[in-house]
């Protein structure tokens, strides 16, 4: 038998824009929750985090203290029991987390793209890797390639050489030119200029080459080095790790499930953040790649809105606009260039899970063909890793999300608190 308590307002998500929501929403009503996966608050950019006392994520933090938000940790929200009821899975158990208005920051994941040799051990995610060095990976003396596209790859590549790492080189698959437009728009965006510039100053001496992407990964047993390619020219550089990211994916699922709309890749939104679902909001990452700055001020939008302080959100409106223009380009700068739907051979693995080829995916025409006779996308990650990768590669739109969102426990599917099943269909 499971637990069900009640909220207000539940905010699903504790990164930087569920926490600012959670607080933006307990300072107008009561009885707010925020209900994350992980141990800690942070999301993948705070946690683990040294903050010092005047950092933003320490004010988030200490803000957050000062408020009654109940911090539902370690558990993880994959189904709906009803209209207004979510189903929980912790360690302990099922809960179900009924509430009044809910606030979706699921945030958002990297996005990885096959290539020859991509499933060798120690190819990682350029925020995987970075990740495993904050929770004790050591990373002193390793030689290591990050190569992909986007912001992360510069903060991963910091923090990696922090940890005692030699970065052979930063790949970006983005052009210069293209780099030099989003460049001039950091002028207009001083703390964003500002931590650009110091990412730079602490890579200082790390080649830094664009128009650049990795071939393939070599090695027999793991990964030995890695094929570059820049151009007409190929080439191979030895490394124990590959931190590899093509920036990055809105976590969706959830939003999708609850029948919010979702238009290429992006929770639908009105100027409240509010959802095409009555009484869900959704902000940060889901909404469209970002980052911190725009999730925090959607975090604020949705929390107070969910509250019922329209007024107040409204006085955020002009710095979201801003915020949405310097994201737009961002985009632009580091859209996935054509050639790289040509990394992959025949026989190169997309589907981890099921060990599914290109080759056999491209005897389809559809995602749902595919998944029903490859079982492409069934496997552990759900299609999280793969189902980007062939939007990418094939053109598919992935049609549909059916609970769980996440892997659970079989019990877990047959424990609520009325004794009926959560809703599988």
């Amino acid at each position: 038998m499971s637990e069900r308590s009640e909220f207000d307002v539940l905010v699903v998500g504790g990164g930087p824009a569920g926490i600012a929501a959670a607080c933006c929403a307990a300072e107008a009503t009561p009885r707010v929750a925020i209900v994350d996966d992980n141990p800690a608050l942070g999301g993948q950019i705070w946690r683990d985090e040294p903050a010092p006392s005047t950092s933003q994520s320490a004010i988030w933090y200490q803000r957050l203290a000062r408020l009654p938000v109940q911090i539902i940790a370690g558990t993880r929200a994959f189904a709906q029991a009803g209209p207004h009821i979510l189903v929980a899975e912790s360690e302990d158990g099922v809960c179900e987390l009924a509430f009044r208005k809910l606030i979706l920051a699921t945030g958002a994941r990297e996005r990885f793209l096959p290539f020859p040799g991509w499933t060798l051990p120690n190819v990682m995610g350029a925020g995987g890797l970075q990740a495993l060095a904050r929770s004790g990976l050591t990373m002193r003396g390793k030689k290591i390639v990050v190569a992909g596209t986007g912001p992360l790859l510069l903060a991963a590549a910091a923090h990696l050489r922090q940890s005692g790492a030699e970065i052979c080189l930063i790949a970006e698959q983005a052009s210069r030119r293209h780099l030099i437009v989003f460049s001039v728009r950091l002028v207009c965006h001083s703390s964003k200029l500002q931590d650009a510039l110091a990412l730079r100053r602490e890579l200082a001496g790390v080649p830094y080459l664009t128009s650049c992407w990795p071939a393939a990964a070599q090695g027999k047993e793991k990964l030995e080095s890695v094929m570059l390619r820049r151009g007409a020219k190929t080439w191979s550089v030895d490394c124990d790790y590959l931190a590899c990211g093509f920036h990055l994916v809105p976590n969706t699922e959830l939003a999708a499930l609850l029948g919010c709309g979702v238009e290429q890749g992006r929770v639908r939104v009105d100027d409240l953040q509010q959802t095409t679902v009555p009484d869900v909001h959704c902000a940060g990452e889901p909404t469209g790649i970002g980052g911190l700055e725009l999730s925090l001020v959607e975090g604020q939008i949705a929390g107070h809105a969910a509250a019922g302080a329209p007024d107040a959100a409204r006085g955020l409106f002009a710095k979201r606009k801003g915020l949405r223009r310097f994201a737009a380009g961002m985009d632009r700068a580091f859209a996935l260039r054509p050639q790289l739907r040509s990394l992959p051979q025949a026989d190169t693995l997309v589907c981890r899970c099921e060990d599914v080829p290109l080759g056999r995916l491209r005897e389809h025409s559809s995602w749902r063909a595919a998944k029903l006779l490859t079982r492409c996308g069934m496997g552990p990650c759900q299609g999280r890793v793969c189902a980007p990768a062939v939007e990418f590669l094939l053109g598919w739109n992935v049609e549909s999300v059916r609970p769980p969102v996440f892997p659970v426990r079989v019990e877990s599917l047959t424990t609520t608190v009325t004794g009926a099943p959560p809703t599988l269909s």
